[in-house]
């Protein structure tokens, strides 16, 4: 059966060409349209889709205010539509905290550079969206499979078509009481993240004390006009500083480094700390910031003094670093399928069984800090 939309925008030439995309795909279909918020809650109720597309900018009702009010009476996945501007950061970020659990840029030539793979990643979001059982919580088997991916490059990262194969090794879903922690001395913490990270990072961050032992990489798939606001955001919010990691920033405990958008981030050793690489980097790379690249690099500069996370996010960006990092004997952690927006980065490394703890994004920063805090 395929996934009901409801397409929401103020501009009939958008809707119309939203639905034309979202219903060339058979496993989806638009059920209808709305031209402000006010109508998007209204019909939210009334007809039960499974995914909205959300404009920022309408009359009436902004499509903000619009996800919160379906967020409190009718939770459904909401995929927002945005400008690459400081302003249309600040207001994706906000429609994030509302509730909305993903967005893309609204001109379709930001997507991709290839009009054919923008329209694929928006059908793949949608369906990734489609699949999210909102508020429901999900049955968390042991995991059998690890995603083989045909990949299209895109500004954004790529777009994946998942096919399965048997898993190497099942991993364990912890709770914050069932973890103990190892004792080991560790010098940085990584997170790696996609689809629903912003609110996920801001959850885990939020939790962490302003003295946190060890410097913090975050690397977030999101366009270069999203990250300032991001880690600016972060900062206001947190105990910990956050700012956007700059080309030679000396790595400092208790800061967390947000990768810019657009950019590669890689770490050196200098003496006994770490100095930040911010480069462009090759420009066939499928996502930018690459979880991948972060990982490796870290991996020769600290070894496996790293405690390493792999939270909420499509695709299997995290995987081929995490395996460097295991190999030299760093902590590998996913977070677990039931509290992700999408299960398909943390999949990927624990169906290779390089995850040793697959951990719900609630328990996610206790854990964290039991682990890596020495009392």
């Amino acid at each position: 059966m395929a996934i009901k939309v409801l397409v929401v925008d103020d501009s009939s030439f958008f809707r119309r060409r939203v639905s034309e995309i979202v219903n060339q795909d058979p496993e989806l279909e638009v059920i209808a349209t709305a031209s402000n918020g006010a109508e998007a809650v209204k019909m939210a109720a009334e007809l039960n889709p499974q995914v909205i597309t959300m404009d920022i900018e309408m009359p009436v009702m902004d499509g903000i205010t619009a996800v919160r009010e379906i967020m409190a009476k009718c939770p459904t996945p909401i995929l927002m539509f945005s400008s690459l501007t400081h302003d249309g950061a600040k207001a994706t970020l906000d429609a994030l905290d509302a509730g909305a659990l993903d967005f893309l840029p609204k001109r379709f030539e930001d997507i991709a550079t290839n009009k054919d793979d923008a329209i694929l990643l928006l059908q793949q979001r949608v369906k990734a969206l489609g699949r999210r059982r909102m508020f429901r919580p999900i049955a968390r088997p042991v995991v059998t499979s690890t995603p083989s991916l045909r990949q299209t490059s895109s500004v954004l990262g790529t777009t994946s078509i998942a096919s399965h194969t048997p898993a190497t090794a099942p991993v364990r879903t912890s709770t914050a009481a069932s973890i103990r922690a190892s004792g080991k001395q560790y010098k940085l913490l990584l997170i790696g993240t996609s689809t629903g990270g912003p609110v996920a990072l801001q959850k885990i961050l939020t939790q962490f004390p302003a003295n946190y032992p060890h410097p913090i990489l975050l690397i977030q798939h999101m366009p270069a006009a999203f990250t300032p606001a991001f880690a600016s955001r972060l900062n206001g919010l947190c105990k910990i500083e956050v700012k956007e990691a700059a080309n030679g920033d000396l790595l400092k405990p208790g800061c967390a480094y947000l990768a810019p958008g657009g950019m590669q981030m890689m770490v050196e050793r200098t003496g006994g700390s770490g100095r930040l690489k911010v480069i462009a980097g090759s420009a066939d790379m499928n996502y930018k910031p690459c979880v991948d690249i972060t990982f490796a690099s870290a991996s020769k500069a600290f070894s496996g003094d790293v405690l390493a996370v792999v939270l909420t996010g499509m695709g299997a960006d995290g995987r081929e670093g995490a395996r460097m990092l295991k190999a030299v004997g760093a902590t590998i952690w996913a977070q677990d399928e039931a509290s992700c927006v999408v299960y398909g980065m943390p999949q990927a490394v624990a169906s290779a069984g390089i995850a040793t703890q697959s951990i719900a994004l609630d328990n996610m920063a206790e854990c964290i800090l039991k682990e890596s805090v020495r009392v």
